[in-house]
């Protein structure tokens, strides 16, 4: 494959590489059937504690200092089953964590021609892949999806001292792989971490993974290209100017 002046590409993993949404939806599908069959709690309850448990991953803030992040999501379900009804749900909130996890890591594949495209990428240009997150919580995506070995560097963000989009993960990105952000180009569905990221480090292009156009058809940051699904971007980056 023929690609103009790109030397790197950077991947964004959840959501872009990876159905990380389906997997979790599928994965709380799972714990709604444990709480059904193992709970006192009504079935409306139940998607209630599942919706508070989904809400707190949103904002969690995490010191690894105080507990791990296992114990503080079993602590996330918990307080999400208390809040409907006092109890003690220790138990519970375990085997609600432990089910919801194992399965969504389950559910986090690479798919065949995602695999395909990353090794004919590969013959061209570096790869890197850059997610945001913490530490644990990403390594166990990875490893659970097998792409390390498709990757000449993968950064976690929560190993750093910054995240996307700060610009400075994007230049540890290129001094990893000896290259200059203006030969880089970065793909990702998050338009505030990807788009705004690769934009602030001065990358060659940012691509935009949009996979519902219907609902954004004017996103701001404004990305260079936009694919709606991962089976375009060989076209897209033929066409990178």
């Amino acid at each position: 494959m023929v690609l103009n002046g790109i030397k790197a590409i950077f991947f964004d993993l959840d959501n872009t590489l990876i159905d990380t949404s389906g997997a979790s939806k599928k994965a709380i599908e799972e714990v709604i059937k444990l709480l059904k069959d193992k709970s006192q709690f009504k079935e409306d309850e139940i998607h209630i504690i599942c919706n508070r448990f989904q809400a707190q991953l949103l904002h969690e803030t995490f010191d690894p200092s105080e507990m791990t992040i296992d114990d503080l999501r079993v602590l996330h379900w918990e307080k999400s089953m208390q809040e409907i009804k006092p109890g003690d749900y220790k138990d519970l909130a375990q085997e609600s964590y432990a089910l919801w996890k194992t399965k969504r890591l389950q559910l986090m594949t690479l798919s065949e021609s995602a695999k395909n495209m990353l090794c004919e990428l590969r013959k061209s240009v570096r790869l890197v892949l850059l997610t945001n997150g913490e530490r644990q919580v990403q390594r166990e995506k990875i490893e659970a999806c097998g792409v390390s070995a498709l990757f000449d560097a993968i950064v976690v963000g929560g190993e750093h001292s910054e995240e996307k989009p700060a610009p400075s993960i994007f230049l540890h990105c290129c001094d990893l792989v000896s290259v200059k952000p203006e030969d880089c180009v970065m793909v990702g569905d998050n338009l505030d971490t990807d788009i705004q990221g690769g934009l602030n480090a001065g990358l060659k292009a940012t691509i935009w993974l949009n996979k519902n156009p219907q609902i954004n058809s004017n996103p701001s940051p404004t990305p260079h290209y936009t694919i709606h699904s991962m089976n375009a971007l060989p076209e897209v980056l033929q066409n990178v100017q």
